[in-house]
């Protein structure tokens, strides 16, 4: 069983992505199921976990829509407001497939945001609502990762992407010490995803699995976002052929059911 835990599905014709911009030009185009079913099938994935690409209900509920017409998809990761009352917006979705929420933090200006009040209680009314937060941060962010996951010891968090390796030398090792905090963490989950657009793919994909262990870790291609550096595939190579890494520590964190 293989299960792709973090891909995404858009369209910049039908809404806007901010941070679709020239840098990334190639992945200015719709990108769905039809787009994905193949690989999946070349690759023998058995299910995909869909995560949110903008702040929006809206694509939240397009996501859901999706998942429900789309057996490959088990799982979706949305969006809701944190600042608000999360519990009245998660109230709308009352669907299986929906199993996480996240947020774009590492694009908020404060390096702190996490820790703010409102936000502390809308990462607390997720967890209450027996769904995963999924930490999408970079070095800068670390800390209030690492505090808020000490604050919510009785909810599950997903580190996406190993928190993003710095390329500079200083900032590396600063993103190695909280990356090796973080996994001291009992009720945190790493996502070895989306490396190939950083620093060191190998070397960091190496020293998840060390800290966090395989019973720790969960394999996500970041498609389509990982064709601006790799193939669809090529991040398997970097997991190994593990079983927890490859798909059971995604069903479990997750609570994904399998078809």
């Amino acid at each position: 069983m293989i299960v792709d835990a973090h891909q995404h599905f858009w369209d910049p014709a039908r809404a806007e992505y901010s941070w679709l911009t020239d840098d990334v030009a190639p992945l200015r185009r719709r990108f769905g199921v039809e787009d994905l079913e193949p690989l999946l099938r070349e690759h023998g994935v058995t299910g995909t976990v869909v995560v949110q690409a903008r702040q929006s209900l809206d694509e939240t509920r397009d996501l859901l829509a999706i998942a429900a017409s789309t057996p490959f998809v088990l799982g979706v990761v949305g969006w809701v407001d944190l600042t608000g009352d999360v519990a009245a917006q998660l109230a709308e979705f009352e669907d299986v497939r929906l199993v996480g929420i996240r947020h774009l933090v590492h694009d908020e200006a404060d390096p702190e945001w996490l820790l703010r009040d409102d936000v502390q209680r809308g990462v607390a009314a997720v967890g209450a609502a027996g769904l995963v937060y999924d930490l999408l941060v970079r070095v800068r962010e670390l800390p209030a990762a690492i505090e808020t996951a000490r604050r919510h010891t009785g909810m599950r968090f997903v580190l996406d992407h190993v928190a993003k390796p710095p390329a500079d030398a200083s900032a590396h090792r600063t993103w190695e010490r909280g990356l090796a905090e973080l996994a001291g963490c009992a009720n945190v989950v790493c996502k070895i995803s989306g490396l190939f657009t950083e620093a060191e793919p190998a070397a960091t994909a190496a020293l998840a699995l060390r800290l966090f262990g395989p019973e720790r870790c969960m394999w996500g291609s970041d498609w389509p976002v990982t064709l601006l550096a790799a193939g669809y595939g090529d991040g398997l190579a970097l997991v190994g052929d593990d079983p927890r890494v490859l798909g059971e520590t995604a069903v479990a964190t997750y609570g994904l059911q399998l078809p």
